[in-house]
């Protein structure tokens, strides 16, 4: 099956998706408002508020909880549309054994979801309680921490074991690095960094969604030329869906992916760098996500080492929003970065 042929059914997917989800998008809004599944406010009711709260407690009240409609949509037209594809006169053709490579996209896309979904709803409907910084909700950073590492290592040893992947390609340098079983611990942490990244960085209207949105066209394109079927199917019927919900997503935003989404995207980004060979060219195509993630570890490291704050506030787009920079300018010049780095990225993979 050569690129060409691919390409007419991922953009017909993405059709449908993007219809599909539509239509199912605004009920599902209504839903969430029903069932009271809202951003709550986590500002201290007595004396200083901190400057995160300031900045987004205008956010209260928006329906939480995006990511769950578009795992639930991605996975069920995946389930009726893959099976028909062979009928419809499509070659399905696959990088690896069909069934483990659809094991591992769907455990990771599912089971972070799921874990994602549990926060969402602490927050929600737990108790607020004190942290380091102001009032905190949710689960515990250490206990959702163990359980990615868990699930990570899983996904990374299925990977190693039954997809037989244990190297990577460096370009420029034409170096392939043969890992082994190390190969199990380096894929799990490029789950886990993928995952904290995207989920740091869902912190203002559109933003993640959007460069996520650019990532997909761009692994889209390397899907497409390794002849992977399912990962060029998985991914249309994803980037349509997307597309939907970013149209509601974008400021003033009328609804939030939640860690259910936040996670889930983050370590199946991380996946599809994984399955298609194309490590170094996701850390330069996810490059904002990087940053991001980065400029929070520096903020960490500040506050450990010199007892102060290194930014106004962490992650990097919080700064930029602290220093008087608007949300959407912010999201804007984010997304510019992110295709500039989706094309370099690209250019890479093709090396």
């Amino acid at each position: 099956m050569s690129t060409p042929s691919i390409l007419p059914l991922a953009l017909g997917l993405v059709i449908f998706s993007f219809l599909i989800t539509g239509i199912l998008v605004v009920p599902f809004i209504d839903l969430l408002y029903k069932l009271k599944l809202t951003r709550r406010r986590e500002a201290p009711t007595k004396g200083k508020v901190p400057l995160f709260d300031r900045l987004h407690d205008i956010k209260v009240g928006t329906p939480v909880g995006g990511g769950i409609l578009l795992i639930l949509v991605v996975s069920l037209l995946f389930a009726a549309v893959f099976p028909l594809a062979s009928y419809l006169g499509v070659f399905v053709q696959s990088a690896y054994v069909l069934r483990t490579e659809l094991f591992v996209i769907f455990f990771t896309f599912i089971s972070f979801g799921l874990l994602g979904l549990s926060d969402d709803l602490v927050k929600m409907f737990g108790k607020p309680r004190q942290g380091s910084v102001g009032m905190w909700v949710g689960l515990s950073r250490r206990s959702k921490f163990v359980v990615q590492w868990m699930l990570a290592f899983a996904i990374g040893f299925v990977i190693y074991r039954d997809l037989g992947i244990h190297i990577f390609h460096v370009p420029f340098v034409g170096k392939v690095f043969d890992l082994g079983i190390f190969y199990v611990p380096f894929s799990a942490f490029m789950i886990v960094a993928f995952t904290n990244a995207f989920n740091i960085t869902d912190g203002l209207d559109g933003l993640a969604s959007g460069l996520l949105m650019i990532c997909l066209i761009a692994f889209g394109v390397i899907a497409a030329g390794s002849l992977d079927t399912p990962l060029s199917i998985f991914i249309a019927l994803w980037l349509g869906a997307l597309l939907a919900f970013l149209y509601f997503n974008v400021w003033p935003a009328r609804i939030f992916l939640g860690d259910a989404g936040s996670l889930s995207f983050g370590a199946t980004l991380a996946v599809l760098g994984i399955l298609t060979g194309s490590i170094i060219a996701l850390v330069i195509i996810g490059g904002v996500f990087v940053v991001e993630i980065v400029s929070a570890l520096i903020q960490m490291m500040g506050w450990r080492f010199l007892k102060r704050p290194i930014f106004p506030l962490a992650p990097l787009h919080n700064t930029l929003l602290a220093i008087g920079w608007e949300e959407p300018k912010i999201v804007a010049r984010a997304w510019l970065a992110g295709i500039i780095l989706a094309v370099f990225g690209l250019w890479l993979s093709f090396m």
